[in-house]
């Protein structure tokens, strides 16, 4: 008996050690430097598996990155979000590694990269720290004081100037003398020393941690750049120090303005030689990105700056005895495809739709940017843009990061109810006339182009309540909220007062739907009448001429006009008064300039909002340097002007929406329009990649002819409305003209068009 009790405690023990060594700890390296600011930890475990699951899991969080490798193969390239999903939590992976898993033993490798300071995109924990669960039946693999870690000694930060505060990367230096040869395969037991628990799932500085919404990065093919090497070197005044003597440059050119990290091969005779490596956007909008430095060890040796950059040219400064052999570079970036099509008969239109697509690429990563160089920021007036234009050029897979960016927006929150911008970060902006926006042209635009109400749902209360603290003056516009920055916009002569009553209106509005769908038929009622009330006192302020609140001393504001429409404030009978003032002014930047060209459309002046968006943008588009667009209309212009800010591609939009014709009536393209407006273009073609498929249109007008081709994706229905160019013309769909089958609807049926209701099929529709 009393064997049997001391075998049962034996066996409870054993029970309990084993449910100790399955938690999963929060680790770090046993250093007292670990937490200082660009610290790079180097972490390893053995493991010894007497089978291979079929899938294994782990899960994977750090503050801030890590590169992962399992038997010597590298699994993840630079894994983990920024900091975070709230002010308080922190993003994880969850990565399946069961295919670099082998029977026997396998070796485990951890490169990671705090950054330990915060910025306009980051707010860091405060604490260096890994944590990894890997758990199926029989197995379980997960970081506890086992694991073996030291601070690698080649890794520091490069010489100053550091980058700007906004960011929260550092300059990487790389000491090769330093390095740890083959540490991610070597015996683990000569490798550092055991690792530092900090504490289990949910404690604090990590504490909840939320699975990332978006896949890990694409990694494009490793490439070979053109490089050329000039005598001398001259660094930019804003480096704060001189070029050294002895030094040549190297400029490595490449395709197009892209996220990458640069690799170089060299042969140095004799080692201990700094290189530094720059790209032409270090100094990217009136601020200093990031750069890097590598000291060289005797001989030829390749080495990647693992920090991503973004630029058209690598830049090298090297001492003149150093051969480079090679500059290569890997791109990476937001895991989509960008697999919308646009073709028309405008030259402009289509580098400028180029350019668009090209800029939307580089400022998508962790989040969406302002800028790729200067802040990397997710300001809402930029972030509402690039949504947009998502929309109709990238695969669905584009859908995680706008879902991140709106559960991000309203987790930030403040307790006194305003929402602010650039989040996560340490930046609180409330920019009223951006929030508002995020609502209108953001929040319900991803829905109704996703079907994702679930979001919604999390969203609602947040907007409610954000909306709830907006107060009205005596006559009846809402009182200009005046937070730290009162941004209205860029550029002169805003008519502030009646810029936030507009989007305020248009957000109210927007609102509504959202109360509708969700069954709050009150709040519907009560913002409506809301909207009623501003209407009637906006229209107070119209002159006869145009609209202008008696507070506004200076010229007529042209953006005050666009949203006045936007916001159907402004009649129909308004119209050609509006249009001779936007005739007249041009006061918007290259971010409201959008919503000017979507008014004039709106009003029917199709022809103008084409041409003046050209005559604005003519000079950024065409511009054979730059690859991107800019931010403001001259480079180093208004918020410093860098020269990739993709707020300024909102014309594409406008033409896929518009001009194209093309945007869902009901949420998830489920039934969707097209309504095209060939004014200017006489022939232009589209494939928008949605959730239901791809959606293609082509339209020509020839020889008095219009003829369409439409592929309409199954679960699927489009509502075709005939544009005014073929009234009196005869329709025939695949070469009939019996259309009754293609007219018997009625929820979508627009008066002033002919309209015809297409199943999923390909369609031949001409008008003659």
């Amino acid at each position: 008996m009393f064997n049997r009790i001391i075998k049962l405690m034996l066996l409870m023990c054993a029970m309990v050690a084993t449910s100790f060594a399955q938690t999963a700890k929060w680790i770090s390296a046993n250093n007292k430097d670990v937490d200082n600011p660009n610290t790079w930890t180097a972490f390893r475990k053995d493991v010894s598996l007497a089978s291979v699951p079929k899938s294994l899991v782990a899960r994977i969080s750090v503050d801030s990155k890590y590169w992962l490798w399992i038997n010597g193969e590298l699994v993840v390239f630079e894994g983990g979000l920024k900091r975070g999903p709230t002010p308080q939590d922190t993003y994880c992976d969850e990565v399946d590694i069961a295919k670099y898993l082998k029977k026997g033993e396998n070796k485990i490798a951890i490169l990671h990269w705090y950054f330990g300071k915060s910025g306009f995109s980051h707010l860091s924990s405060g604490k260096n720290g890994l944590f990894f669960e890997a758990k199926a039946d029989g197995i379980s693999i997960v970081s506890d004081a086992s694991w073996k870690s030291v601070v690698h000694p080649a890794f520091s930060s490069a010489m100053n100037p550091p980058p700007n505060k906004r960011l929260s990367e550092s300059n990487i230096k790389f000491d090769a003398n330093k390095d740890i040869p083959n540490w991610q395969n070597n015996d683990v037991k000569f490798f550092g020393a055991n690792s530092v628990e900090l504490g289990t799932e949910g404690c604090s500085p990590w504490n909840k941690l939320v699975v990332r919404p978006m896949p890990q990065w694409k990694l494009y093919k490793i490439k070979s750049a053109e490089m050329k090497r000039s005598k001398g070197a001259v660094y930019d005044v804003k480096m704060g120090r001189n070029a050294p003597e002895g030094y040549d440059t190297i400029r490595a050119k490449l395709p197009y303005n892209m996220q990458m990290t640069p690799i170089i091969t060299i042969d140095d005779p004799k080692g201990n030689s700094l290189i530094d490596i720059q790209t032409d956007h270090t100094f990217g909008g009136s601020a200093i990105n990031v750069r890097a430095e590598y000291i060289t060890k005797r001989g030829e040796q390749t080495y990647e700056s693992l920090g991503w950059m973004n630029g058209q040219n690598i830049i090298l400064y090297v001492p003149k005895h150093v051969k480079v052999k090679s500059v290569k570079y890997r791109e990476s970036g937001y895991n989509t495809e960008m697999s919308g099509t646009f073709d028309c008969d405008s030259e402009f239109y289509m580098m400028y739709w180029k350019k668009a697509v090209r800029t939307l690429y580089v400022n998508m990563r962790d989040n969406f940017f302002d800028c790729p160089d200067r802040e990397r920021a997710q300001w809402w007036g930029d972030a509402v843009q690039l949504i947009s234009e998502a929309f109709y050029t990238m695969d669905p897979k584009s859908h995680g990061i706008m879902k991140k960016a709106i559960c991000e927006l309203v987790s930030w929150q403040l307790d006194n109810g305003v929402l602010h911008s650039p989040i996560p970060g340490t930046h609180k902006g409330e920019l009223p006339g951006q929030m508002c926006a995020s609502v209108s042209y953001g929040f319900w635009n991803y829905y109704m182009n996703t079907g994702d109400i679930e979001t919604i749902k999390f969203a609602y209360p947040a907007v409610k309540k954000y909306l709830s603290i907006w107060e009205y003056d005596s006559d009846g516009l809402p009182i200009v909220r005046r937070p730290g920055w009162h941004w209205g916009d860029w550029g002169q002569q805003h008519d502030k007062r009646l810029i936030f009553s507009a989007w305020y209106s248009i957000a109210l509005q927007k609102t509504a739907d959202m109360a509708d769908l969700l069954g709050y038929t009150e709040d519907a009622k009560q913002y409506r009448a809301s909207v009623a009330k501003i209407k009637e006192s906006f229209n107070k302020c119209w002159n006869g001429k145009a609209y202008r609140h008696a507070t506004h001393k200076g010229w007529t504001d042209d953006r005050v006009q666009a949203l006045a429409v936007l916001a159907n404030i402004a009649d129909e009978s308004k119209y050609d008064a509006i249009f001779r003032t936007l005739l007249r002014y041009n006061n918007s930047s290259t971010y409201m300039e959008k919503y000017v060209m979507e008014a004039l459309i709106k009003m029917g002046k199709y022809d103008y909002a084409l041409n003046r968006t050209q005559l604005r943008f003519d000079t950024m588009t065409v511009d054979k340097k730059y690859s991107t667009l800019w931010e403001s209309w001259q480079i180093g212009g208004d918020g410093g002007g860098t020269v990739n800010h993709a707020w300024s591609g909102g014309a594409l939009t406008n033409i896929a929406q518009f001009y194209c014709g093309l945007y869902p009536l009901e949420a998830g393209w489920k039934t969707y329009r097209i309504a095209p407006i060939p004014s200017l273009f006489e022939r232009a073609s589209i494939s928008v990649p949605t959730v239901v498929g791809d959606v293609k249109s082509a339209f020509e007008v020839k020889d008095g002819k219009f003829s369409m081709d439409i592929t309409v994706p199954q679960n699927s229905t489009a509502i075709l409305y005939m544009p005014d160019i073929t009234k009196g013309k005869k329709v025939s769909i695949n070469g009939s003209q019996d259309l009754v089958k293609y007219e018997n609807f009625e929820k979508f049926k627009c008066a002033k068009k002919r309209s015809f209701k297409l199943p999923s099929g390909e369609y031949k529709v001409v008008a003659e």
